[in-house]
């Protein structure tokens, strides 16, 4: 980026901590989104010197974008703990102190790399896991519920199985396709928000050390041991870009993943799931509907029984849950499409 466009971001910036400042009502974190913006202002001043340096023109007056007022409205509106991530993208930082404890009390505070990298790797696989999960559940009672409401409106059999094929099909595509873009967003931003984190430290890393300093600060740990473990992970700059991106901007690198890789996960978890009722319309002959019925269920109350593996929850009253919540879904398809039938029949 130009300087007089790193002028731009730096000074929006500032212009969304004044918003910050005016809504958010807990003064630690009032006081570091202050204490941000003004150092937002400075770092401001020295692209500006850089960008006159190099015979750019520079507005007499900032002005922010419609961006910068369409998110300074919703913050207004929403307050800023609900758009992290939109803030993240616009480049707002201190977003970490939204999740991390007030104190460090029972929080050490990282001092390398692997010290950040260890706290987050350690949920990847569970996180990835619940997903499955989740996407199973998904293709189950959407596939059940779309299955179910044909059947009460038509009998035959192969209506039947194309409806169901048709709904796999366009559901375990979506999905893919969704995440796909959701993945693939989030790693853009990520990419482009640490190249503008890379290009600050080269600039003025003093500057960038003491912005992390701040934020450690809010989280409880006194100035001058902030400022020392700031300092020390400046030390590298691979570290540092890590440090930034987690407690300036509130990202994740480790969380990230592949868009590939969740793709091609949610098509076949969805899959899985929707494979569930339509398997039986295969094999079980003129009482189909009625195995696919049950194998629904079935299915229904062992993925509910997974999920209680993320809440906490006795496995027999999650499969339970499920059963009711994903059988009634089916349940009502069934209704309306016998009425839809009777109507247009």
């Amino acid at each position: 980026m130009s300087a007089r466009e790193n002028w731009m971001e730096e000074m929006q910036s500032a212009y969304l901590y004044q918003v910050l400042v005016a809504t958010e009502p807990d003064p630690v974190k009032n006081k570091l989104f202050l204490r941000l913006g003004q150092a937002a202002t400075a770092q401001a001043e020295i692209w500006a010197r850089q960008a006159r340096a190099r015979g750019a023109v520079l507005p007499p007056a900032f002005h922010p974008s419609w961006r910068a007022r369409l998110v300074a409205a919703l913050i207004r509106t929403l307050g800023p703990r609900r758009l992290r991530p939109v803030l993240a993208a616009i480049k707002v930082r201190g977003l970490s102190v939204y999740s991390a404890p007030a104190d460090s009390s029972g929080h050490a505070m990282p001092t390398s790399l692997e010290d950040f990298g260890h706290r987050h790797r350690t949920t990847e696989s569970g996180g990835n896991l619940r997903a499955a999960v989740f996407g199973v559940s998904d293709g189950l009672v959407s596939n059940t519920s779309l299955i179910m409401g044909m059947a009460g409106a038509v009998q035959d059999l192969k209506v039947l199985l194309l409806t169901g094929t048709a709904g796999l099909l366009a559901g375990a595509l979506s999905m893919a396709a969704g995440e796909y873009v959701s993945m693939r967003s989030q790693r853009e931003m990520y990419e482009y928000q640490i190249g503008l984190e890379r290009e600050e430290l080269e600039e003025y890393p003093e500057e960038e050390a003491e912005e992390l300093a701040l934020i450690y600060e809010a989280r409880g740990v006194p100035i001058e041991q902030a400022r020392a473990t700031a300092q020390r992970l400046l030390q590298n700059p691979e570290h540092a870009l890590d440090a930034l991106a987690r407690e300036e901007l509130g990202l994740n690198p480790d969380a990230l993943g592949s868009p590939q890789g969740a793709a091609v996960a949610s098509f076949l978890a969805f899959t899985l799931g929707a494979l569930v009722p339509l398997l039986p319309l295969l094999f079980a002959g003129p009482n189909a509907i009625y195995t696919s019925a049950g194998a629904a269920v079935g299915g229904l109350f062992l993925v509910g029984a997974a999920l209680s593996l993320f809440t906490g929850k006795q496995a027999v009253w999650g499969g339970l849950r499920l059963t009711l919540i994903g059988g009634g879904a089916g349940v009502i398809a069934y209704m309306i499409g016998a009425m839809l039938g009777a109507g247009l029949g």
